[in-house]
């Protein structure tokens, strides 16, 4: 696999209201644990839409791989330009410092946000340009990432696809792990 992209829920459907939220160093470890054998098998590029959430927390994990895979590269391709116009200061910040590291930024649409079309062209681009897709979804509790999973199965029905869901429970399995280190067992 060259290119992943990777997406999820958005922080408010996680019930995270601040980037650094405790609970998002547990995706970032998820993300990490899928990443990682990705890397050591020749992944090249990750590929996300600049979303706030899961798809920021994984740009921090692909710079944070940067010592160890020094050539694994970030996209962000954006739905539409100016994605960020209605974010607060915070987020536009958090958001400018991953544009400031990515290895190339684009949008597939070059204006700005006009109608909900404009996010099933971005799924339908992330499908037809990676080789896989990584993505922090539960069936269990649907959100937004449900328009970019349903399309990646109905592509996955006539390509070589390969979707790695980042469960709940896998996020769980992570925090028992992580108070296990912790205390030393």
């Amino acid at each position: 696999m060259k290119v992943l992209a990777i997406s999820g829920y958005k922080p408010f459907e996680l019930g995270v209201f601040k980037k650094d939220h405790p609970s998002h160093l547990f995706i970032m470890a998820a993300i990490k644990k899928s990443l990682i054998p990705m890397a050591e098998e020749g992944l090249e590029w990750v590929l996300i839409s600049g979303q706030l959430g899961v798809e920021l927390w994984a740009a921090e994990v692909v710079f944070d791989l940067h010592k160890d895979f020094p050539d694994l590269k970030l996209a962000v391709i954006t739905p539409f330009l100016d994605q960020e116009m209605s974010w607060n200061e915070n987020n536009k910040e958090w958001y400018q410092s991953v544009l400031a590291k990515a290895d190339f930024i684009d949008s597939v649409t070059k204006k700005g946000y006009e109608k909900p079309w404009q996010f099933r062209l971005k799924n339908q681009f992330f499908i037809e340009k990676s080789d896989g897709l990584l993505m922090l979804y539960d069936q269990e509790k649907e959100g937004s990432p449900k328009y970019l999973y349903e399309l990646a199965l109905n592509y996955q029905k006539k390509h070589s696809y390969p979707i790695e869901l980042i469960t709940f429970y896998d996020l769980q399995m992570i925090v028992e792990e992580e108070q296990l280190k912790r205390s030393d067992f």
